[in-house]
């Protein structure tokens, strides 16, 4: 049993697939922090940087987006490009991935239209199919039929999901896509920036993400997105997934018991069924999993314990890739094996796991360090980064300065108030415990403050100001 779950409050939208009764995807939309992708704005050039042949487009959000308008990288600055535009221009652009901290989000000028089975592009007869279709015989099929009811000057790229079906279900499809490209391309004549077309409506965009005949129900607990999905005549029909308004009580999550499984997908150690375990760590490069044995250590013939020990990881390395939307480089450090054919064996189980994936998922192969890369499409923020915020205290790190270092950064700042400015009395203001730590035993550096400078320290206690955290008042005193 496969079902989607949309769980619909005031100012947040949360999505989970559900495999089984098992997590499978999670993600959040919230109104502070809506995904833009799909969104087709009019925007204003900023600023060009020719020798990035990129340019900065005001679109109306907070951060201005990005847009690189080259064919290739990194000209010199004297080479001139005749698609370079200047500023104050307008140009129509879609946002491909959202803004990430301090970067603005990732626009495109090559605009699309994805619905359930195919997605409508801007270029001429232009026919691509999803790699997972198979079947040549089905292909060919779907490349006739595409290329008599595409309309002149739009190609098509035929999503997994239009196996099978009908003409009439594509030129149902067509005819929708079709009014969205008439809305662009008549707010070329609005004024810049202004936001075209919306694409990114939750319940809208999670239909057209999972829809399906693999999937079989989606359950909302919405009266007015499920009215409003209802209406769009893509449920509750033959061949199509069973739409359920939820209504009960109980939260949503709890009864389909996802809650929980939620709050394990933070969890930075994922145990295995064997005893071994993953941790997995987010850094601004990249993202690491280390592979470790942990109970499943020293069962029988030592090889063969960590080939399964791998085997294992590597399927739940694939699962975990999904659920916390882990992307961008992915370096696993599998538990080292001596058989070349073992690591082969590692390598297609985990090329074969990461197929089920919806999102672009590569298996680059093991560095000369005995390392796995992957690398997986970027589209939308990781579960972490949606469900956690960075500590103020830590800012992010998860580690924070011992209390040595603290005491040392506190006496040295004193030291220099005292020797090289006008101030003569400090007053220290900190937690006991560091303030303890601060004045040594028996008050020691206050009495070598005042043989050595001859100024005045004063300690104040602020039990409220966190472990780490001091602040320094200085004053002149006559």
């Amino acid at each position: 049993m496969k079902r989607v779950l949309l769980d619909i409050e005031e100012g947040i939208t949360r999505v989970a697939l559900v495999e089984d009764g098992k997590l499978v995807e999670l993600y959040y939309e919230t109104k502070r922090e809506e995904s833009l992708v799909g969104n087709v704005y009019i925007g204003r050039i900023d600023n060009v940087i020719p020798n990035l042949q990129a340019c900065f487009v005001e679109i109306g959000s907070e951060k201005k987006g990005y847009l690189y308008y080259g064919n290739r990288r990194a000209v010199s600055d004297k080479e001139k490009n005749p698609a370079r535009p200047k500023s104050g221009d307008t140009v129509i652009v879609q946002v491909e991935k959202d803004a990430v901290g301090t970067k603005g989000a990732v626009l495109t000028p090559n605009i699309s239209f994805p619905g359930k089975f195919l997605v409508l592009i801007e270029e001429d007869g232009e026919i691509g199919i999803s790699r997972k279709i198979t079947d040549k015989e089905e292909r060919e099929r779907i490349r006739r039929m595409a290329a008599g009811f595409l309309p002149q000057g739009y190609g098509a790229v035929i999503r997994t999901n239009g196996e099978g079906k009908t003409e009439a279900d594509f030129q149902k499809e067509i005819g929708l896509l079709l009014e969205k490209a008439k809305i662009v391309a008549n707010g070329q004549f609005r004024k810049a920036p202004a936001l075209l077309l919306r694409q990114s409506i939750p319940v809208e965009k999670a239909v057209r993400d999972f829809y399906s005949e693999d999937i079989d129900e989606f359950v909302v607990n919405s009266e007015e997105a499920y009215e409003h999905l209802l209406g769009t005549g893509d449920f509750n029909r033959e061949n199509q997934p069973i739409l359920q308004w939820y209504q009960e009580k109980l939260p949503i999550f709890e009864e389909f018991f996802v809650e929980s499984q939620s709050q394990k997908a933070l969890d930075e150690k994922v145990w295995l069924k064997n005893g071994g375990f993953l941790v997995i760590q987010e850094t601004e490069a990249c993202v690491v999993i280390d592979v470790n044995s942990g109970k499943a250590a020293g069962r029988g013939d030592l090889e063969k314990a960590v080939l399964k020990t791998n085997l294992e990881a590597a399927q739940e390395v694939a699962k975990q890739l999904r659920l916390r939307n882990l992307s961008g480089i992915i370096i696993v450090d599998f538990i080292d094996m001596t058989s070349e054919e073992n690591r082969n064996i590692v390598t297609k189980t985990l090329e074969k796991a990461v197929e089920k994936d919806r999102i672009k998922t590569v298996v680059v192969g093991m560095t000369e360090l005995g390392l796995m890369q992957l690398t997986r499409k970027k589209i939308r923020p990781s579960l972490s980064k949606q469900m956690t915020t960075k500590c103020r205290q830590c800012q992010g790190s998860g580690r924070m300065p011992s209390i040595d270092w603290t005491v040392t950064r506190m006496r040295r700042e004193v030291e220099s108030i005292l020797a090289n400015t006008i101030y003569n009395k400090v007053t220290v203001q900190a937690d006991a415990r560091l303030l303890s730590a601060f004045l040594g035993y028996d008050n020691v550096y206050l009495d070598k403050i005042s043989r050595e400078f001859g100024g005045t320290v004063i300690c104040e206690n602020k039990d409220a100001m966190g472990f780490s955290q001091f602040q320094i008042v200085k004053e002149k005193c006559k």
